[in-house]
């Protein structure tokens, strides 16, 4: 006869954990504040902004800011503040983009590879290379061979994720399958894809959802990377990369035109990287039991 433990009713759950995580400490709150309004501003930009961020205006190029540029403008003219703000939907869509594919894509090839030992060579093999070349140079190579746009880029920064999202779901199933529940279901003639994600896949969500954190905070910077040397998305765009790189020629003469978009783009890394580690310091099962002990 089998018996069933009843859960810790006292024990926190993991949005509890989170909450309490992410509000004990003023600084990790304060990035999550910050994240948060950097999304809306992005989400609401036509209601945000005053100008188009594309319209032209020569007679009031490189102004410093003032009541109706609040950042000033650029050497086109064009209202800094606008273009920043509209800059951040390209960083969020490609950082939550190249997150959400490099996830999924490392998961799916992590559990073949993790449970799978006849395939598990060959597909490490293959990761080792990808690893060995840094992020930005095969970024670089893909959107120089593909053309640039904003599929290209995500593509670009996505592929050199994947490696790293492989080597981690491939340790934990590596880990997971071992488990006697994993080894009585295999004895018990439990089909492979029902292992797969009944048993081995709720031990990746944790420490995938922690990596996502990290990929989002890596692929806005690589984008802002590749935009201002070049090789990222057209110009004509509003992206953070993009308005450094045309403001570089003008610092001496307006320096916000690189100082706004790059603060906001470390705002926007440092409180993901933030808040990735209050996300991980709430999922990790020995910061819990630490927290129910006090």
């Amino acid at each position: 006869m089998s018996t069933q433990v009843a859960p810790n009713s006292g024990s926190p759950s993991r949005m509890a954990q989170l909450r309490q995580v992410v509000f004990s400490s003023p600084i990790v709150a304060f990035a999550s504040l910050m994240l948060l309004l950097i999304v809306l501003a992005a989400i609401f930009a036509p209601w945000v902004t005053p100008y188009d961020p594309t319209r032209l205006s020569p007679a009031t190029r490189l102004k410093p800011p003032s009541e109706l540029n609040w950042l000033g403008t650029d050497a086109f003219g064009r209202d800094l503040f606008s273009r920043v703000v509209y800059g951040a939907r390209i960083s969020l869509i490609v950082g939550i983009g190249a997150a959400v594919a490099a996830v999924l894509l490392g998961l799916a090839v992590g559990l073949i590879a993790g449970f799978f030992r006849s395939l598990d060579a060959i597909l490490m093999r293959v990761v080792d290379g990808l690893m060995a070349i840094p992020n930005i140079l095969l970024a670089i190579a893909i959107v120089a061979l593909s053309g640039a746009s904003l599929w290209t880029v995500l593509i670009a920064i996505t592929i050199p994720e994947v490696p790293r999202v492989v080597r981690l779901v491939r340790s934990v199933v590596l880990s997971a399958r071992e488990e006697p529940y994993v080894e009585a279901a295999m004895a018990a003639g439990s089909s492979t894809w029902r292992i797969l994600t009944r048993h081995l896949l709720p031990n990746t969500v944790a420490p995938l959802i922690v990596q996502g954190t990290y990929i989002c905070a890596s692929a806005i910077l690589i984008e802002a990377i590749l935009s201002f040397l070049g090789a990222g998305i057209s110009p004509e765009t509003p992206t953070w990369g993009n308005i450094m790189a045309e403001g570089r020629i003008y610092f001496q003469i307006n320096p916000g035109i690189i100082f706004w978009p790059g603060l906001v783009l470390s705002v926007t890394i440092l409180s993901i990287n933030l808040v990735g580690d209050a996300v991980r310091d709430a999922l990790d099962p020995r910061m819990a039991k630490r927290g129910i002990d006090r």
